[in-house]
């Protein structure tokens, strides 16, 4: 269905807004720990899991999103993902438990690991080829934004309201957007009915999450042999998966993209930039708190910088990857990443807050110039109906490598008998992350494109 472009903005605004809803519950969800803790009279490693299902559920969901794009009406769609994504949020307004509240938090992972991929599908299939960069630079301000502003307008609801409150506010938006999309949302991807595979979708769904949960969990050495059987299975079950699409005449997930070379160099450097991007959310409040002896409100505070350089430079670089091609602007994004990392190590002996707030400003900048800008070239490589396929891909490669990232950086953090009150167990963390952003800078060095 062809749109107009006043109808195509407003599609695309009601689009964003409902990622940019879903992106500030996901974010802003950790600084009502302590209320939830209270509240469900749970411990800290309990409530961890609102955070550790919600990812684990949200990956599963991902490589479902082509399936449900080329069978049911995208408007119909978009609307379901919005109602569950309510009823989840309801359920954890009312749960007398626990236990009832972390199944409405999987019903919100649900909504949003089916919207992720299939929001920048949609996005990219009803925009021209040569203005995809600016377009997904837009996703990226969006979700840049939400992950800026959901701790804070947490913070102010908590100060003053309830915990309860935070999540009718989601509600009330959610409303909202549904009114909304009721009327400015069309159908507007081609449909191509096909049956579901369900054995694809046991071996994807157990696979991918045991997968997940075995990686969560290597970090609690009480169960070493069940942790390690847990990765195996998962590992197993994968590889099974992966044969059955490239046998299925219409696989759940198309795998035979990967042959394409700039879509597995964009696959790969999204994925390393998100490592990036995830790992300094983690690692540097850590410092601030162990190292520079800031408050949990300050060491939070001192992301809000870095966060908002990446929702500003997230559209310019869209339209720099429009105007003069993909490669350059992931090479200086590469080489952000690579420097960011390089001056933590170099200046490791005289970290303050300013040297951090600045390093963690480049990588975070170095974030926008690779990220969106590489899902794009990926999605630009493929033909036009695989592009479902291989954002679905993209995402979910982009959060299996995100987990990773978190995991290797808390070995490394508490590896050797040291502590993360050590500046040796960040120096290795440092060294490590270095090495990997290395490796995506001669992965855009690899790219065949040049110019537009």
């Amino acid at each position: 269905m062809e749109l107009t472009e006043t109808k195509r903005k407003l599609f695309i605004f009601t689009l964003l807004a409902g990622t940019f809803t879903m992106s500030i519950s996901q974010s802003a969800l950790s600084t009502a720990y302590p209320a939830l803790m209270h509240f469900f009279a749970v411990d800290a490693a309990t409530i961890q899991w609102l955070t550790t299902g919600f990812m684990l559920m949200m990956c599963v969901m991902m490589p479902v999103s082509p399936w449900l794009l080329n069978n049911i009406s995208f408007k119909h769609l978009y609307l379901s993902v919005l109602a569950l994504f309510g009823v989840g949020t309801l359920m954890i307004i009312f749960a007398p438990t626990f236990w009832l509240a972390l199944l409405g938090r999987l019903l919100e992972a649900t909504a949003v690991g089916i919207l992720f991929p299939s929001f920048q599908t949609v996005l990219m299939t009803i925009t021209p080829k040569d203005k995809r960069g600016q377009t997904m630079g837009a996703a990226g301000l969006v979700m840049g934004s939400a992950l800026a502003v959901g701790p804070i307008i947490s913070g102010i609801v908590l100060n003053f309201l309830r915990w309860q409150d935070l999540f009718w506010l989601f509600c009330f938006l959610m409303l909202v957007i549904f009114l909304v999309a009721c009327v400015t949302i069309s159908d507007v991807m081609e449909r191509k009915p096909s049956q579901l595979d369900v054995c694809s979708l046991f071996y994807e769904g157990f696979g991918l999450g045991t997968l997940l949960y075995a990686l969560t969990a290597l970090k609690d050495p009480r169960q070493p042999l069940l942790n390690l059987l847990l990765l195996v299975l998962g590992l197993c079950l994968l590889i099974a998966f992966c044969r059955r699409q490239l046998k299925l005449t219409t696989p759940l997930l198309e795998l035979r993209i990967v042959k394409y070379l700039d879509f597995d160099i964009g696959l790969l450097l999204t994925g390393l930039s998100y490592v990036s991007l995830i790992v300094v959310t983690i690692v540097f409040p850590l410092y601030y708190q162990k190292i520079l002896g800031l408050s949990p409100l300050a060491s939070g505070l001192s992301l809000v910088l870095p966060a908002v350089l990446l929702s500003v430079l997230n559209p310019v670089t869209g339209k720099l990857a429009d105007k003069w091609g993909f490669k350059p602007v992931l090479l200086v994004g590469a080489s952000m990443l690579l420097g960011g990392w390089a001056g933590l190590l170099l200046w490791q002996d005289h970290l303050g807050l300013p040297l951090l707030i600045a390093f963690s400003m480049v990588i975070e900048g170095g974030n926008a110039f690779v990220m969106m800008p590489a899902t794009t070239l990926g999605a630009n490589s493929v033909p036009k109906n695989l592009i479902a396929h291989a954002t679905a891909l993209t995402t979910t490669i982009r959060q299996l490598l995100g987990s990773l990232g978190v995991m290797l950086a808390t070995l490394l953090l508490s590896s050797a008998g040291q502590s993360i009150t050590q500046k040796s167990s960040y120096s290795r963390v440092f060294i490590c992350f270095l090495l990997i952003e290395a490796v995506a800078l001669v992965l855009a060095l690899r790219l065949k494109e040049v110019k537009k």
